[in-house]
């Protein structure tokens, strides 16, 4: 396509409202557009000989739990978000950044959450991934960072593209699994646990922070931290945005201004915002940051 995905999408309702394009043309080209997407996250992750990414990726997690009942670990996936929600009631302090940290580093829930989450059954906005990748391919970048990487679909994905790749999580059990599933494909990649790790001074040319931000205590020291890991020029492409929704208090920031404030400060500016499907941003680091 001519454009990223959010753009081109824009671009053709544009035609629409200048009655050069149909709704329905729109619709199909909207529909080609997104699975063209949907092809390239599908390839990145089905392991082979599996009828679908669904059955692929609850495998893993069948594998991972030691659990040969795909049915049942399909049940644990679909309600990922009441037990990590009834998790969080019983043990976390929201104002304790200790207690947010524990709770990160010990339960293994995400990994059920985020796998289903992948699979697009429900929301086919992990495909950000790809946007995120159409994006740094476009910007010749090569070196790349998923911070709060999660079950590592996203380093997965940039692997397969010839990347450079590390994985950042305070997550222990999920930097686990991560490890497993690119060991697996014969994918090497750097691992960052981030309750006794730094990130690397300048290392990465782009970095995702994918549905990050609104689960941390200290966002003002991420950005900070992520600053000094970007090269001058490299990119953050991350979504800075949660509403309220009472199934995940764990997103703790709803307001991103002291977020935006800092990326300024440190020397970042907007260079590009996705206006169209999931409203995800990118900063680009500029020579002084």
């Amino acid at each position: 396509m001519e454009q990223i995905l959010p753009d081109e999408l824009k671009r053709l309702w544009a035609e629409v409202d200048g009655k050069r394009l149909s709704v329905d043309e729109f619709g199909s080209a909207h529909e080609r557009l997104l699975g063209e997407y949907k092809a390239l996250w599908r390839d990145a992750l089905i392991l082979p000989r599996e009828p679908d990414l669904e059955t692929s990726l609850l495998r893993e997690v069948a594998a991972y739990a030691g659990q040969s009942d795909l049915d049942e670990i399909r049940r644990r996936c679909q309600h990922a978000s009441e037990t990590l929600k009834e998790q969080w009631d019983a043990t976390v302090d929201a104002g304790d950044h200790d207690s947010v940290e524990r709770f990160y580093h010990a339960s293994d829930v995400y990994v059920y959450e985020l796998m289903w989450w992948h699979t697009l059954v429900d929301d086919v906005s992990p495909l950000a991934y790809v946007t995120a990748l159409d994006f740094a391919n476009r910007h010749r970048c090569r070196r790349y960072l998923d911070f709060g990487s999660g079950v590592g679909s996203g380093a997965i994905l940039f692997a397969r593209h010839e990347y450079a790749i590390a994985l950042a999580d305070i997550s222990a059990p999920l930097l686990a699994f991560s490890q497993s599933r690119l060991a697996r494909r014969g994918l090497s990649a750097r691992y960052i646990g981030l309750t006794h790790e730094r990130l690397p001074a300048a290392s990465f040319d782009i970095v995702t922070a994918m549905d990050v931000f609104e689960h941390l205590t200290e966002p003002e020291a991420v950005v900070d931290a992520l600053a000094d890991a970007i090269v001058p020029g490299g990119y953050l492409f991350g979504r800075f945005h949660a509403d309220p929704d009472p199934l995940r208090p764990q997103h703790i920031v709803l307001n991103f201004e002291t977020t935006f404030r800092r990326l300024r400060e440190r020397g970042f500016e907007e260079v590009w915002r996705d206006e169209w499907l999931w409203g995800h941003q990118v900063f680009q680091k500029g020579a002084g940051g």
